[in-house]
């Protein structure tokens, strides 16, 4: 057959051509009919762009014809539909060899398509993008779900307990990276991919079983060794797994779990920029879309991160540095002005905002780049020439693999090879393409430099004031300046204040800064100081905030933070200067930073129901057996809403009584998530409690507060008085394979919820648990039964132990439980006492811990100081006159055990007419008045002591009442 005429085609592409048709030669004969003058003319551009095309076609006689016969050269793909025509082509497989021949056959198949429509224009460079993605897709996840179901039958099916502890079937999630996860897959791509799936447990069904791991990383071998693997018949896809956690010294496949802790703990700069393009190519989609989820925060940062700049001119650096050693100019992807600087322009943007705004939490190149004018202020022209550039660039790789079906991007340096990459793109010949791709490149080059360049000292452009701020901090003023502009500005002791900044900077720490670090500081400290001189105590809250400056010297990212959030270093300095403890709790935990960023979360805290599906969402993310991650999850929760009361607290958006009964709130959740872990580790190690002969317990525990928890009275350092109580017979056993007796499985669990609670972690302390008024105190045993319970709190307990009764409830664990300890806490406080022996008594122990605990005649002579809990007048006087109404009167007025803090209780106690109604008000008062100023004292990390001058109104009402009520 003679080959079509190309106009102005050169002599040495006619030669090739020739040569093609040759080679052609059985094809075009058997196809002859079909070859219509506009085919031929197709074929042509195509057998001249691509030898890999001619190959296949030649290898397989009859798959021009039926490429023709089916009408698919001249339309694009539905989204279903490889997965449709390989489904079909995957019935003939009977052995791993068809296997790897009908995946093999299924891709040359496919791939001529794709060659032929996009060298003939047919298709644009998206759509052949798009196509390239959805065939890796559909032949990752087909062969995926083949070999999984042949990998059970050899060594089991993968299981594991979900969150309501039932057994769950577990599947393997693939992740496609880079051009594969952005749909942007090119000719000749490697696919990057990382494995993982959602819980550790083993497989069933066979003898010998696998740890879930290990099933995954054996079925992810199988899944490399099909795409991967080189034969006679080509390859599948080249597999890349560089990206996966610890890259290649790393297992296979890892959990949900170890992917979040990973990417939260080890992740680098660069992998929150592979994570952007991170998608679920194959497996458990829904499963994979939940752990996505997870690991946003690691990509999109809360705050707007303008730290991402430098890493991307490192990223940029290293990567001319390779360019400049294999000599790398000619590649049209990592080359000067090449397809990675575009990206780097987008991917930029979406790191340091996408945080912020979610329309840039998108994959796709195309997607983001026309968003930045709006988001981020990029020049409107600049949006049409790089998305110009972009095309061309890629266009130009399509054609340069197309040749062989390489993975390669560098333009030929042949006459010959030029020459087709110059007919392949539409021109005449290499000087035209050459013009036209520098011109591109040129525009990718200058767009990219004003993206990224070095950040200059803006010190022209700043004020007055902070230039001298800078001048200081740089050193160069004189002693004499210094103090005159620190004066000026407002501090009040000039002389502290630069005594504080000139120890900062000839400290240890500042001198072995590094670079990056003091480049930062030095960012910060003008605008910092600037703030603070507005404040009314500038010079201690400057003190106070060094110390947090001080802790994150060597974790400048909290640096940028703050320079790039100004509201949030407004907070700071606001926030410091009313509280001591509000700026140490932050020098102790500088992470906490992030919780200043957004004042409507700040100003606003939660409800006890909003608090609880918080924390379960966190914990959920957490492994059942990383006990150390669950710890330190509680613990950066619970500090992390301390913040946000403390803030509300500091600024008057709470009140008093609000403040407390948040502080409650965040304990009963935390104490509700642990004792649910807890027990679910003690019931999957023993099996789970007998309440009798057959029949289990069903979280038959409580956990009792007194004191402050149970009187919903917490402040910021309270610690938790807890009884445990349990519902068992403590004769009989677990039902688990180590079985261990009721009473051994209870105090084991008291036990450990202490544990939990208790230990010192990085993340400090959750709480100081105090189990003292327990049965029979320390000595006695950690967790009673009910029945035990009330038989001491009926036969031996003191008047001091039913003091305390008054202000306990459950606060955790089972309803039955506690509704049932209500009712013997009603018939203990209900029980009719001599009313002389209980005055006795509560006066007695009163005057005991007074003089144990309240100031001395000593101190109070020399001092004149007034402990507030503790001195005549004082709170515990509030508390002990209200606890011996209720146990003098409950047994005519059981309305009193309705409530377990104090206001509520002296409301029934006035309403029952047991105390004037001006004097319930006097008492109510002094309590909240005294409540506040401990909040207030806590706030200033103070004790709470005050001058004996102060409150005196409030000290005299609660003494004349004492009188009246416990002296007459």
């Amino acid at each position: 057959m003679i080959q079509p005429d190309l106009p102005n085609l050169p002599s040495s592409l006619q030669t090739l051509l020739a040569k093609q048709w040759d080679r052609l030669s059985d094809v075009l004969a058997s196809t002859a009919k079909q070859l219509t003058d506009s085919v031929q003319q197709e074929l042509a551009k195509v057998a001249i762009g691509s030898d890999y095309l001619v190959d296949q076609l030649i290898r397989y006689p009859q798959l021009l014809a039926s490429l023709l016969d089916s009408g698919v050269l001249d339309r694009p793909y539905q989204p279903s539909e490889y997965k449709s025509r390989l489904a079909e082509a995957m019935l003939s497989i009977d052995s791993e060899a068809s296997m790897m021949s009908v995946l093999r056959q299924f891709r040359q198949r496919e791939m001529v398509r794709l060659v032929w429509r996009d060298l003939t224009r047919k298709a644009k460079m998206a759509d052949t993008t798009r196509e390239l993605s959805w065939l890796a897709d559909a032949m990752i996840d087909d062969t995926l779900s083949l070999l999984y179901e042949q990998c059970c039958q050899r060594w089991g099916t993968p299981y594991a307990l979900n969150d309501d502890g039932k057994r769950e079937q577990q599947y393997m999630v693939v992740l496609g990276m880079g051009k594969l996860g952005a749909n942007e897959l090119n000719l000749s791509s490697d696919i990057d991919l990382i494995f993982c799936f959602p819980t550790n447990g083993e497989t069933e069904g066979v003898r010998k079983t696998l740890e879930n791991q290990d099933f995954f990383i054996r079925l992810g071998q199988k899944l490399i060794q099909a795409l991967d693997t080189l034969n006679a018949e080509g390859f599948v896809f080249r597999v890349d797994m560089r990206l996966r956690p610890f890259g290649s010294a790393s297992p296979l496949a890892c959990s949900f779990a170890a992917m979040e802790h990973y990417y939260q703990d080890q992740g680098r700069d660069w992998e929150r920029y592979a994570m952007i393009k991170a998608r679920v190519v194959a497996g458990d989609k829904n499963n994979g879309r939940k752990l996505l989820t997870l690991l946003r925060p690691f990509v999109y940062r809360k705050y707007i991160d303008f730290s991402a700049f430098e890493s991307l001119r490192e990223m940029k650096e290293m990567i001319n540095r390779e360019v400049r050693r294999k000599g790398l100019e000619f590649n049209v992807k990592l080359g000067s002005g090449g397809i990675r600087e575009v990206e780097f322009i987008a991917q930029a943007f979406q790191l340091i905002r996408g945080g912020r705004d979610s329309r840039l939490q998108q994959r796709e190149l195309r997607n983001i780049l026309p968003l930045l004018p709006e988001l981020v202020g990029m020049p409107e022209q600049a949006v049409p020439e790089l998305m110009a550039a972009y095309i061309f660039l890629r266009n130009a790789e399509h054609a340069i693999q197309a040749v062989a079906d390489k993975q390669t991007q560098e333009l030929p340096r042949d006459d010959l090879g030029q020459a087709r990459l110059a007919f392949s793109m539409g021109f005449d010949d290499w000087a035209a393409f050459a013009s036209e791709l520098e011109r591109h490149r040129a525009a990718i080059r200058q767009h990219f430099a004003d993206v990224i360049a070095p950040a200059q000292q803006q010190t022209e452009e700043e004020s007055q004031q902070r230039t001298e701020w800078l001048a200081l901090w740089d050193g160069q003023l004189s002693e004499e300046e210094s103090l005159e502009i620190i004066a000026e500005s407002g501090f009040d002791d000039p002389e502290r204040t630069l005594k504080l900044i000139t120890d900062l900077k000839a400290s240890r720490t500042i001198k072995f800064l590094q670079n990056t670090g003091a480049e930062r500081l030095k960012v910060v400290m003008p605008i910092l100081l600037d703030m603070i001189s507005d404040a009314d105590n500038a010079t201690e809250t400057l003190a106070r905030i060094l110390l947090l400056i001080k802790s994150v010297l060597r974790r400048s990212s909290y640096l940028v933070l703050l320079a790039e959030n100004p509201g949030a270093m407004k907070q700071l300095v606001r926030l410091c200067s009313s509280s001591a403890w509000f700026a140490d709790q932050l020098a102790k935990k500088p992470v906490l930073l992030d919780e200043l960023i957004d004042p409507r979360t700040l100003y606003s805290p939660p409800d006890k129901e909003q608090l609880g599906a918080e924390l379960r969402q966190q914990l959920l993310r957490i492994p059942e057996e990383d006990t150390e991650q669950l710890m330190e999850a509680l613990r950066y929760f619970k500090s992390a809403h301390l913040l946000r009361v403390a803030a509300s607290d500091i600024t008057g958006v709470l009140p008093i009584m609000k403040v407390s009964d948040y502080l409650t709130w965040l304990a009963e959740v935390i104490l509700e998530s642990v004792l649910d872990v807890a027990w679910r580790g003690m019931v999957e190690k023993h099996g789970r409690p007998m309440k009798q002969a057959g029949v289990p317990c069903d979280l038959d525990f409580i956990i009792v507060g007194y004191g402050k928890l149970g009187g919903i009275e917490l402040s910021y350092g309270s610690d938790l008085d807890l009884v445990f109580i349990h519902d068992s017979d403590s004769n009989l056993s677990t039902d688990g394979d180590k079985s261990i007796a009721n009473s051994v499985f209870f105090t084991r669990l008291g036990q450990r919820i202490i544990h939990i609670l208790n230990t010192f972690t990085a993340g400090g302390q959750l709480y100081e648990v105090d189990m003292r008024l327990r049965p029979s105190g320390n000595s006695g045993l950690l967790v009673s039964s009910l029945k035990a319970f009330q038989e001491y709190q009926e036969k031996e307990a003191w008047t001091w132990e039913h003091q305390a009764l008054v202000r306990s409830r459950a606060v955790a664990g089972s309803a039955r439980l506690a509704a049932e300890f209500e009712q013997v806490r009603a018939i203990i406080l209900q029980q009719e006492r001599e009313p002389a022996e209980l005055k006795k008594a509560v006066v007695e122990m009163r005057e005991k811990m007074r003089a144990h605990l309240g100031t001395s005649a000593k101190e109070a002579e020399n001092k004149h100081i007034f402990n507030l809990k503790q001195d005549l007048g004082g709170i515990v006087d509030i508390e002990f006159l209200v606890q011996y109404k209720v146990l003098a009167e409950a047994y005519r007025y059981p309305e009193l055990l309705t409530f377990t803090d104090n206001i509520r209780i002296l409301d029934a106690i006035e309403t029952a007419g047991l105390l004037a109604a001006d004097d319930a008000e006097s008492l109510r008062e002094a309590y909240k008045a005294y409540r506040a100023a401990g909040h207030r004292l806590t706030l200033q990390d103070q004790s709470s002591v005050i001058s004996e001058s102060e409150m005196k109104d409030s000290r005299e009402s609660i003494t004349r009442i004492w009188s009246s009520v416990m002296e007459a």
